[in-house]
């Protein structure tokens, strides 16, 4: 082979393994990346020209979130919040914005033992934030990304991509919202509750259903209550690992449940709805195949529902 092809196959995109794809069928997926950069190896090969490979960017550093490469940002606080989850603040340059639509989520890249692991994260921060965002993490013992992610200090770069996704929201679109939440299932809910209580002519009704192991396990608290506070937002929560509602705050004990979110506690939520619910389900994979079997039961109809 001459030193010539040897220099072409070293230019050519490496195809991404299945741990680099976050599953979360992002437009463009890290595949669809590959693709058009490979199109673009073969066309300047063809061409004997290199010149044809100069707008491959692996990464960029001007600070502006981009779906099709990643951007580098560093982080400027790091919380625990319980024993397993974190929130995360990174910096934005000046006072620009991630300009997130509600919902959406961002990817971000990992490299552990050399093997790059890719996650998808949604922001918990208002779209609008100005100067930062900031994004809640749950690290599984495991877990290849949590491995890298407990890493991270004050001060570390970390890239992401994006955004995809998000629930395309309307204000007064919908009589009632119900959000059916499992763990870090919230965070995708956030922005959207708060962008309702923001807007003084957003009359929504929302029912957030919170479920968690124990109480201590309920993320943001006081965030929560206050949000709690506003006339059009309930929360409740369902916490599968508590023995007694009387082991906990007063002010939560009317609004709590103890066992799992099933099929007749979803049927008694919905039916506490002031308005007919279009639903919002987010966790994990077992949980959003149950809470849409819960809702099919209920006679909730599949267009009346969004998973993220």
């Amino acid at each position: 082979m001459s030193g010539n092809e040897d220099d072409w196959l070293a230019l050519k995109p490496q195809e991404p393994s299945p741990s680099q794809c976050c599953g979360s069928g992002c437009k463009p997926c890290i595949y669809d990346v590959y693709e058009k950069e490979l199109a673009q190896w073969e066309r300047a090969k063809a061409k004997q020209d290199k010149s044809f490979l100069m707008e491959k960017k692996e990464q960029s550093n001007n600070s502006e979130l981009n779906p099709d490469t990643f951007t580098a940002f560093n982080i400027s606080s790091v919380e625990q919040l319980t024993e397993d989850t974190y929130q995360y603040k990174f910096e934005l340059p000046g006072n620009s914005s991630l300009r997130l639509s509600l919902g959406q989520h961002i990817v971000l890249r990992g490299v552990v033992n050399g093997l790059e692991v890719q996650r998808a994260y949604t922001p918990i921060s208002p779209g609008n934030a100005e100067g930062y965002f900031e994004v809640l993490i749950k690290c599984y013992e495991a877990g290849l990304m949590s491995r890298y992610i407990k890493t991270w200090k004050k001060g570390d770069t970390v890239f992401w991509r994006g955004p995809f996704g998000g629930f395309p929201y309307q204000p007064n679109k919908h009589g009632e919202l119900l959000m059916l939440a499992s763990g870090t299932g919230l965070a995708p809910m956030l922005p959207i509750l708060q962008s309702i209580t923001d807007d003084e002519e957003d009359e929504t009704f929302v029912t957030l259903v919170g479920c968690f192991r124990t109480f201590d396990k309920i993320y943001l608290k006081s965030l929560l209550q206050d949000l709690a506070r506003y006339w059009n937002i309930r929360i409740f929560y369902v916490l599968s690992q508590e023995t007694s509602l009387e082991k906990l705050p007063w002010s939560y004990q009317e609004n709590t449940y103890i066992g799992r979110l099933n099929e007749d506690l979803t049927k008694t939520i919905i039916n506490s709805c002031r308005r007919k619910p279009f639903v919002l389900i987010c966790g994990s994979s077992t949980f959003n195949e149950d809470m849409s079997r819960y809702l099919k039961a209920a006679g909730i109809k599949e267009n009346s529902c969004f998973v993220f």
